[in-house]
């Protein structure tokens, strides 16, 4: 199974190269790796409903995402219909993407490749995931990869609005199984699909649970209240309809609740939610369907109502509903993607599917019509076909089921009723494409035909003819299907219902014949009943619906944002400091709450130091001028790190020692641009801000106070440094927490700080954002402000004509120091080793990849304030932006390389190296995580010394050369 992803995954990756390299062919070569995979299944395929295989790979066990795969019996059935029709779809691909132009390939057909063999691989892993989170990674993977191939042709705003409407519908519905899957597993005590359908656990908080997976599931497979985005989907080229809308994606909601019925169908509100929307969406698409002209869409919306009785019959409960529900997704599949493929051939060959505009098509191209009438028979339950099968199981399952109890009768006339829908839009289908509707001549779409070749042919013939063998071979597709059904009923409830293309006269039969024969006598009937067509539907539009919500939602968006958010930065901080001290204090206020013991203070050097902290507050709230009120700032960002100091934490103490150094700096690189004197805010203003600010700070410290009294377990900072020592291999326990015990929250944070440093360039450089700070080489480049600068170490009167550093030869004169030129000179070396120190060291002492980062940043922060901005090229002349992708890639690396080798993600090992001179040298791999760090922070500090340092003094030093120029 896992070779099968793998293999998916590299034609994923290869798919763009071999479609350039061989064009439409290369869709035979990636159509081999579902057909192999394929083989597979067929291979060790399942011999009964004990019989499964297993692969777990541990992954993420401390948060249950250990990769498990279980291939048993119902995944085998999905992977034959998800792998073997993928195959076919991208055959049919070869033949379906003309070329273009002058016969150049289409741009987006190589990605377009991509995607559809990416899709391929995560309905498999969908199929096999014993892992409910793991299963969740898929869906969502086959949720993104709809929305990026319904917007194909992004050009056309159809498909971007038909992309979004799929992406919004089906990832809510993802979203609200998500939680409920969380629910499930937090009250089983496992993710495992197998172990909890085994032993299901009951109470509240399941009931909500399956309830909210179930809109996931419902939403996947367009059931109503949330259909209306499949039809939308038809927007999509053909093979995406073929594939993902009728016989792939659509049918993992179906899988789903497949799955989990002998678990839960007897869980509160578990039956009424599928009996009462399934029937519903089979009777009003059913409906939709008759209705409709485009043949496309025709077909949409007899999925739709097809769907609404599959989760119907596999929800139910009952091994024979079960079975009557497998039997129909697998005739539906066959054939409705073979419709779906049918149809694209007829927009080929007359650039058309509106039945009203096609006469004569079955005499042009016999081949073609005798595959649509295949598959239309099957779809509308005509003997012998695997659609007949399933007709007659439906009908009889439903007639006798005890788990239907006083529904059973509605739930039998519903399955009449939409069988009828049935058969008026396939016998529709055929007659409307291909019928010579009274014409002697073809219809002029029909008479320009170009015919269709066999190899376009031969997808959609093969479904066809697959409909036919199943439905002679009824017994062998029963054995299969029986696999699971039998599964279902702990004690025999049912009648054990088997498959057979004939069972006698009996009230299966007769129904079947009353379908076939009032569904072909309202065909008939047409005509007349075209009279009591409703112009309105009484129930509205869905899709209209979907808007006037989206609007509604707009507006009360904008309204909200207009109360909240009035594009004034003290007012929108007011809203999150209001916030932050009501909800807290509120719930404090009616809650629980227990004993607060406060130690003001242990020595009195504390008081002095808190002193500090607070008439540092007090004079950055007082002070005009805006470098003084950041330094006020910073003194009590440095008097937080004292803190940290005289209570025995030495790395937070040096972290926020550094942080805030590099936060000063950056602050001054700012202020450069404002004026020296902030605006004296009126009385009016100050009152209402200084009694906020005092109602944030008495809520936090109360907050925190509580907090802290409320304890009555023993801590975890107790339990860290053996943590630490024994799986981290570290004696620094705030080291080894941050990249290995919550590595996981590292690495999101540095992402965050890569995406932080890009906006802010991106902000100041407004056209062009990579790059690198300038050299020395590069002075005497034109520049667009001010021409080639010439100048040449100047003379200074604080340092003369010395240059201590190359970049200050083109420094402003009246800023250089050759105090500060020469003490940088001596200590930036003395910095980046210190650096390189807290690097290497701070997985046994104060330091690591993030202080000794910081460092450097200060080392290139001195270089720069010393040289100007060509002595920060000269420091380091790299590209930032290459640093932080190094950084980040091999933090990356680190995480996936332990997996590769057999390990959870992100654990670590150590390895012992002898050396020569060094003798024994112990290596934690975490450090290789460390030196990502590093390199994250050192292009962070550079980018921002770019953008707010270099750039903007070449701005600063253009303005008043051009107000010279123009006085």
């Amino acid at each position: 199974m896992l070779a099968i992803l793998l293999a998916h995954c590299l034609g994923t990756a290869a798919a763009p190269g071999l479609v350039r390299r061989f064009g439409r062919a290369a869709f035979y070569l990636l159509g081999a790796i579902p057909l192999a995979s394929l083989g597979w299944v067929l291979a060790n395929w399942p011999t009964g409903p004990a019989d499964d295989h297993r692969t777990t790979v541990p992954w993420v066990p401390g948060l249950s995402m250990d990769i498990a795969l279980r291939f048993d019996v119902l995944s085998a059935i999905m992977c034959v219909l998800a792998l073997g029709i993928g195959a076919l779809v991208l055959f049919y691909c070869a033949a379906y993407f003309q070329p273009v132009g002058d016969n150049a390939l289409d741009p987006r057909l190589p990605s377009f490749a991509a995607k559809m063999i990416g899709f391929a691989g995560s309905m498999f892993g969908l199929m096999v995931a014993d892992n409910m989170l793991v299963l969740y990674v898929f869906w969502e993977a086959t949720t993104v990869l709809s929305f990026l191939l319904i917007g194909h042709y992004a050009e056309r705003a159809a498909n971007r609005r038909a992309a979004t409407q799929a992406l919004v519908i089906t990832t809510a519905g993802g979203l609200a199984m998500l939680v409920g899957i969380i629910m499930l597993g937090q009250t089983a005590g496992t993710y495992l699909l197998s172990e909890l359908v085994a032993q299901p656990p009951s109470g509240t908080v399941v009931t909500v649970g399956v309830l909210l997976v179930l809109v996931g599931a419902l939403s996947k497979s367009a059931i109503v209240p949330l259909h209306f985005w499949l039809p939308g989907a038809m927007a999509a080229p053909t093979p995406v309809s073929a594939y993902l809308h009728a016989a792939a994606m659509v049918k993992a909601g179906i899988y789903l609740v497949a799955r989990l019925t002998p678990g839960f169908a007897d869980s509160p509100g578990w039956r009424p939610t599928l009996l009462v929307l399934g029937l519903a969406t089979a009777l009003l698409a059913g409906w939709r369907a008759v209705r409709e002209y485009d043949l496309k869409l025709l077909l949409a919306y007899s999925t739709v109502s097809q769907l609404g009785l599959m989760i119907v019959l596999v929800g139910a409960g009952s091994g024979d509903l079960m079975l009557a529900g497998l039997t129909a997704m697998c005739a539906h599949a066959a054939a409705k993607a073979a419709l779906f493929m049918v149809v694209g051939i007829i927009d080929h060959a007359t650039g058309t599917r509106d039945l009203r505009e096609l006469a004569g098509l079955g005499r042009r191209c016999p081949g073609l019509f005798l595959i649509a009438a295949a598959a239309a028979a099957s779809m509308a339950g005509v003997p012998p076909f695997v659609g007949f099968i399933a007709k007659e199981t439906i009908f009889g399952t439903e007639a006798q089921s005890p788990v239907l109890g006083a529904a059973g009768p509605y739930v039998l006339a519903a399955g009449v009723i939409a069988s009828m829908f049935t058969v008026v839009y396939s016998v529709r289908f055929v007659w409307g494409g291909f019928a010579d509707k009274g014409q002697s001549a073809p219809s002029p779409a029909v008479a320009d035909l170009h015919r269709p070749s066999v190899a376009f042919l031969a997808p959609p013939g093969v479904l066809a003819v697959a409909s036919l063998i199943l439905g002679l071979c009824a017994v062998g597709l029963d054995t299969v299907l029986h696999g699971y059904t039998d599964t279902i009923d702990k004690a025999p409830q049912g009648s054990g219902y088997h498959l057979a293309l004939w069972h006698g006269l009996g009230l299966p039969v007769m129904l079947s014949a009353l379908v076939l024969v009032v569904g072909t006598g309202i065909f008939a009937a047409r005509g007349p009943l075209q009279l009591t067509r409703l112009r309105r539907l009484p129930l509205g539009k869905a899709d209209r619906i979907y808007d006037e919500a989206l609007r509604l939602l707009d507006i009360a968006a904008v309204r909200l944002t207009g109360v909240t958010q009035r594009g004034s930065l003290p007012i929108n901080q007011g809203m999150i400091f209001a916030t932050l001290v009501v909800l807290p204090l509120g719930a404090l206020a009616l809650g629980a709450r227990g004993q607060v013991e406060l130690l003001l203070w242990d020595r009195p050097l504390h008081l002095t130091l808190a002193v500090m902290v607070v008439a540092g507050g007090i004079g950055a709230t007082l002070a005009r001028n805006r470098l003084s009120a950041v330094l006020m700032v910073g003194v009590t960002g440095y008097g937080c790190a004292a803190a940290f100091a005289f209570h025995g934490a030495p790395d937070l103490a040096l972290t926020q020692l550094l942080v805030e150094t590099v936060t000063l700096v950056i602050f001054v690189l700012v202020l450069r641009t404002l004026p020296a004197e902030s605006a004296e805010p009126t009385m009016q203003h100050r009152l209402p801000r200084a009694l906020l600010s005092v109602a944030v700070g008495v809520g936090v410290a109360v907050l925190t106070a509580f907090a802290m009294g409320a304890r009555s377990q023993r801590t975890v900072r107790e339990l860290l440094p053996e943590a630490a020592y024994v799986r981290g291999h570290g004696a620094n326990a705030v080291s080894v927490l941050l990249v290995d015990i919550r590595a996981w929250d590292t690495l999101g944070e540095i992402s965050v700080l890569l995406v932080a440093a890009t906006g802010v360039a991106s902000m100041v450089f407004r056209t062009r954002r990579f790059g690198r700070a300038p050299r020395v080489a590069d002075a005497g480049a034109l520049r667009p402000d001010t021409g080639p600068d010439t100048r040449t170490t100047p003379y200074s009167p604080a340092v003369g004509s010395t240059t201590w550093l190359r970049g200050s030869a083109f420094y402003d004169p009246n800023q250089r120091s050759l105090v500060l030129e020469v003490a940088t000179r001596i200590i930036f070396p003395l910095i980046m080793v210190v650096s390189l120190y807290f690097l290497f060291a701070g997985h046994n002492h104060p330091g690591g990849g993030f202080a000794g980062g910081l460092a450097a940043g200060l080392g290139l922060a001195l270089r720069y304030l010393a040289g100007g901005r060509y002595e920060l090229g000269e420091t380091l002349p790299l590209d930032s932006s290459k640093i932080l992708g190094a950084g980040l890639a091999m933090v990356g690396g680190t995480a996936l390389g332990s997996l590769f080798l057999g390990a959870p993600v992100l654990s670590s090992a150590v390895l012992n190296v002898t050396l020569p001179v060094f003798g024994d040298v112990h290596v934690v791999t975490s450090l290789f995580f460390d030196i990502g760090v590093y390199l994250v922070v050192v292009g962070m500090v550079l980018d921002v010394l770019r953008s707010l340092g270099a750039r903007l003094d070449q701005e600063l030093d253009s303005r008043p050369r051009s107000m010279a120029g123009v006085s």
